[in-house]
């Protein structure tokens, strides 16, 4: 049976609702924010890990970073191109599954943003994509995982949401925890008005403790979270949860 995160028909039916126009816009401020996490300057070398369409890619490359942006979704990677083109940068687009990718000492810093990260049912997966960009760093490099932590997801929590999409169409999601916080189960139903989409996928959210001792069993250093990009203390009144990893 394939696994969730390998079915090409979940990323391109909800490719709307995961890059909305709104999200893309934002994708320039928040570039700005991670090469402050970072601490390259330009001409340094970042990975994006798991980089979708490219909107951080293509933002980091237009500030003068040599990027390199992994994904296993072609249509995402095919998207990334034609907006690296038309935006006239140069980034190195590579497709590959987040647990096979290596290249050792090969960047300046390195990214995984917007929840792209606890995708496999076995932690010890998670670890191994942990290490591999351990190894994928220079020495002192940095890396930046942004995610929803389980502390702002236990704060905010709501079982069924339901949003309307730019064209239209209504996003009904449904969630399911685990016994112990450690998986959380999620329902996604797209009615439209041609058709009607039913999608399920399962992830492992991390509280920061979590991340920290991960990436620290990973080989970093230094662990250092925070609740937003901007810096924020990762508190009761954070957004997001943010580590950066310093090898």
């Amino acid at each position: 049976m394939t696994a969730w995160y390998e079915d090409d028909e979940f990323w391109e039916s909800f490719a709307p609702y995961f890059f909305t126009p709104e999200r893309i816009e934002s994708s320039g401020a928040q570039a700005d924010e991670l090469v402050r996490l970072l601490g390259v300057g330009p001409g340094g070398s970042v990975l994006d890990l798991c980089c979708g369409v490219g909107r951080h890619s293509i933002a980091l490359a237009r500030r003068g970073l040599a990027v390199t942006g992994v994904d296993r979704t072609r249509a995402f990677l095919d998207r990334a191109k034609a907006s690296a083109r038309e935006e006239g940068v140069t980034v190195e687009w590579v497709q590959e599954d987040m647990r096979a990718f290596k290249r050792a000492n090969a960047f300046d810093g390195a990214i995984n943003c917007v929840t792209s990260f606890g995708y496999f049912e076995d932690q010890a997966e998670d670890l191994i994509v942990a290490r591999n960009l351990h190894d994928a760093l220079k020495a002192k490099a940095r890396l930046v995982i942004e995610m929803m932590g389980k502390e702002v997801l236990a704060r905010d929590w709501q079982e069924r949401t339901w949003e309307r999409m730019p064209d239209g169409a209504i996003l009904l999601q449904e969630r399911k925890l685990k016994s112990g916080w450690d998986w959380l189960e999620s329902r996604w139903t797209m009615i439209g008005q041609q058709r009607r989409m039913e999608l399920s996928f399962s992830t492992r959210p991390y509280s920061g403790a979590e991340i920290k001792g991960l990436l620290k069993q990973a080989g970093f250093r230094e662990v250092e979270l925070f609740g937003s990009l901007s810096g924020t203390p990762y508190d009761h009144r954070a957004v997001r949860l943010v580590a950066v990893a310093t090898k």
